[in-house]
């Protein structure tokens, strides 16, 4: 991997001011914003996001940390959060694109479990691997869609409902099929994306040191390899975890915003309540309040 940052995106490829919501989803025609590109999508990465290509029909191909490979469409590209990827379509690809929030799939299946553990690669499902569970997964993505455009009563839970069936079917294909082929990330990268689930399974206060002997490298090439990666220290990654654990608890909770800081371990609840704002742009009590506000 280049010592270059990586050009990583909190939102969809493209946007960088977007910082999505941790029960973000959003589903797209691929032709609608790869047009927009050239149909070109440079090596990225998401650092919170996962992405599900449908590929339908046209040429496709691939890069990722370990090279680039052409793509046999239909078939299906699972992308996991910090997995460098990059895209080139001929113009007549087709196609469908579902982006998750790493904290809404980690609130229906722990870091920990075989199902996050086998779809923590990237993974290449083609439809003659095993057509009948591939329709399958079409038919689960379809009606995300029609929860996510619909928005009937309750459409949230029904949303989680499907997100975790299509989690489960794909997670068994892939165990169950030997052709699938799978693509391994760089070292660095596969440091980085440890390092986000140790991030996320912490009890709190700990070290940058500590989290780096996990890993068994040093505290200074953790931070190398977070700055690489999304130019952003070690520290800065457990604060910005911390913040979402934070927004949680406004969004879902009535505690004050003084137990909130207690409860993520913070010495000082002004402390909190700066942090808070200097990477939300927004108070813990303003955000509180927009959060009452929007619709459900």
């Amino acid at each position: 991997m280049s010592h270059n940052r990586i050009t990583h995106y909190d939102g969809l490829y493209g946007e960088h001011n977007a910082r999505p919501d941790s029960d973000y989803i959003f589903s797209e025609l691929l032709e609608t914003r790869s047009a927009t590109f050239d149909w070109v999508v440079k090596p990225h990465l998401h650092t919170r996001l996962y992405q599900l290509f449908f590929l339908k029909t046209g040429k496709v191909t691939f890069q990722d940390a370990t090279g680039v490979l052409l793509l046999d469409t239909p078939c299906l590209l699972f992308i996991p959060p910090s997995a460098l990827h990059g895209l080139e379509y001929s113009p007549d690809t087709t196609g469908h694109i579902l982006t998750i929030a790493d904290s809404l799939v980690e609130s229906l299946f722990s870091v920990s479990t075989p199902v996050q553990i086998t779809l923590s690669r990237i993974h290449r499902i083609e439809q003659a691997t095993d057509s009948q569970a591939f329709t399958e997964l079409l038919r689960i993505f379809e009606r995300l869609d029609e929860e996510i455009f619909g928005q009937a009563p309750e459409y949230r839970l029904m949303i989680r409902a499907h997100l975790s069936g299509l989690w489960i079917q794909l997670y068994r294909l892939i165990k169950d099929r030997h052709d699938v082929v799978n693509r391994d990330q760089s070292p660095s990268l596969t440091h980085f994306r440890h390092f986000q689930k140790l991030i996320k399974q912490a009890t709190y206060p700990k070290s940058i040191p500590d989290f780096a002997d996990e890993l068994n490298i040093s505290a200074v090439h953790l931070n190398r390899i977070c700055q690489s990666v999304v130019g952003k220290s070690a520290l800065d990654l457990i604060q910005e975890h911390q913040i979402e654990e934070a927004k949680k608890y406004l969004r879902y909770t009535s505690y004050s915003i003084s137990e909130i800081a207690f409860l993520l371990k913070f010495e000082y609840p002004n402390y909190f309540a700066k942090l808070f704002r200097k990477i939300t742009g927004m108070s813990p009590k303003a955000f509180r309040e927009n959060q009452m506000a929007e619709p459900a």
